[in-house]
């Protein structure tokens, strides 16, 4: 198992590597680029891919399908940097944390709505929103609280 340092070094790496690119590392990459053997790669990403962030692999690979807030897979949560698309969030509150990684640059965010599918448009800047199409967009979660999504109160 990898120290704490090592995994802060590989979880920094993988979260630069989104940003740059708009999708996670390879092992191999991870690996390279901290100096490590091909295997030790591996399993440092899987040690940091498991310890407790809600981020995970394709079932049965070793490819990141997801590492907060970011997604490799396309989502329906669309990315797009200073006018360039490029990224997928993880999911639609993720989305609204992808502008943590982008500072002084203008983050927007088209999604369809879930319920209706008409589509929802969001600009930010740091803390501030520049922008909301439409007007009075609502994000909300369900699951333990109760209620069915019949009861939701944005409808």
């Amino acid at each position: 198992m990898a120290d704490l340092e090592t995994q802060d070094r590989a979880y920094r790496n993988i979260n630069q590597y989104f940003i740059e690119r708009g999708f996670g590392p390879h092992y191999t990459e991870l690996a390279a680029d901290l100096g490590l053997p091909p295997d030790e790669g591996r399993e440092l990403l899987r040690e940091v891919i498991e310890s407790g962030i809600p981020a995970w692999q394709h079932p049965g690979t070793d490819y990141i399908v997801s590492f907060p807030p970011f997604n490799s897979m396309p989502t329906q949560y669309r990315i797009s940097v200073d006018g360039k698309q490029g990224w997928f969030a993880q999911c639609a509150f993720e989305s609204l944390a992808v502008r943590w990684h982008f500072p002084g640059q203008t983050v927007r965010v088209d999604a369809p709505c879930l319920d209706c599918g008409e589509p929802i448009v969001l600009e930010m800047c740091d803390e501030e929103l520049l922008s909301v199409e439409p007007e009075g967009v609502v994000g909300y979660t369900y699951g333990e609280i109760g209620g069915s999504p019949e009861d939701r109160p944005y409808r």
